[in-house]
């Protein structure tokens, strides 16, 4: 597999992109360090520079001008992924099913992926999310709601949450 990485600039910073041959999302980096993380998720894949396919870069720009259904129609893939399978990955897939503006708790994910009582499992699964912000990991809040874990920093998230218009505490 070759992955093309790119950087895309935000609101929150910029992005750094990891992309595969059909134009999927694989990675999203803040800043830098999309290199490394898609070599931990993707072992042995070729990385290229290159330009950010269209599909996801007017998804992002879109989700970021105040289309929040935006982010659904970025394609994006977990296929080949070291953890494509089990635990992580249902955690993974599961947060493309939060609606923008409404969080979750760690408790709460672990149940959506069949896991009670698995809140801190839930955590380290969301913290290796290859594809924050798209897989919105951002929603995920601690049972009293409090803003915590979040790769790209708490003020990040906070930014996400209130730009979709969350109710935060």
């Amino acid at each position: 597999m070759i992955l093309t990485l790119s950087a895309l600039s935000s609101p929150i910073g910029e992005l750094e992109l990891a992309c595969d041959a059909d134009g999927r999302l694989r990675g999203v980096s803040f800043g830098g360090g999309a290199s490394r993380a898609m070599r931990r998720e993707y072992p042995g894949v070729e990385q290229v520079r290159g330009e950010t396919p269209q599909a996801v870069r007017e998804g992002l720009e879109a989700y970021f001008a105040g289309d929040l259904s935006a982010l659904n129609r970025i394609p994006w893939s977990l296929d080949g992924a070291v953890a494509a399978d089990g635990f992580q990955a249902r955690v993974w897939r599961a947060l493309a099913e939060v609606p923008p503006g409404v969080t979750i708790s760690y408790g709460e994910m672990a149940k959506r992926v069949g896991e009670p009582g698995a809140a801190q499992a839930a955590g380290v699964a969301l913290n290796r999310n290859p594809i924050p912000v798209v897989l919105a990991c951002h929603r995920v809040v601690g049972a009293d709601g409090a803003m915590v874990g979040f790769g790209g920093g708490l003020e990040r998230k906070t930014w996400l949450l209130r730009h979709e218009g969350a109710l935060l505490i």
